[in-house]
């Protein structure tokens, strides 16, 4: 599987997002600067986000972007989904076109196996566990 960059770079900024103490936000520029996504790109995924009701943009002294959901009810496959990431796609690796269980390619029974694979791990991976791995590097943790 191949993720996108607009699929990684979303997936980069909830990441960064959820590891916020006590679900603080996060300005779109100091995002694109910890997480190294550039901020032309920043600012049209956090609408995606926000349109899709996984983030909330908060205006104001202290304002920024947060999540709307408790890191454990959002999913990757939410995240990938507000990108218009394919969760499931049905080409052919062998390049027949579309993948065809009547008439399989011979990578059909691998192929199937690596999508089922990848959409259980979307399905099952949330933020919360994101918070369990490592911290994000950049200025968006306060510095002690």
């Amino acid at each position: 599987m191949h993720l996108t960059q607009t699929a990684e770079y979303a997936l980069r900024a909830m990441a960064h997002l959820s590891m916020l103490p006590g679900g603080q936000g996060a300005r779109a520029k100091d995002l694109a600067e910890a997480s190294g996504i550039p901020m032309a790109y920043v600012s049209k995924l956090l609408r995606k986000l926000v349109v899709a009701g996984l983030l909330e943009s908060q205006k104001g002294h202290g304002g920024g972007f947060v999540l709307a959901r408790p890191p454990a009810e959002i999913r990757f496959v939410d995240v990938l989904r507000a990108v218009d990431y394919p969760i499931e796609p049905n080409h052919c690796a062998f390049g027949w076109g579309e993948c065809n269980v009547r008439h399989p390619c011979p990578l059909h029974g691998t192929w199937s196996q690596l999508k089922e694979a990848f959409t259980r791990w979307a399905e099952r991976t949330t933020l919360a566990d994101i918070q369990r791995g490592v911290p994000p590097r950049g200025p968006l943790l306060p510095t002690r």
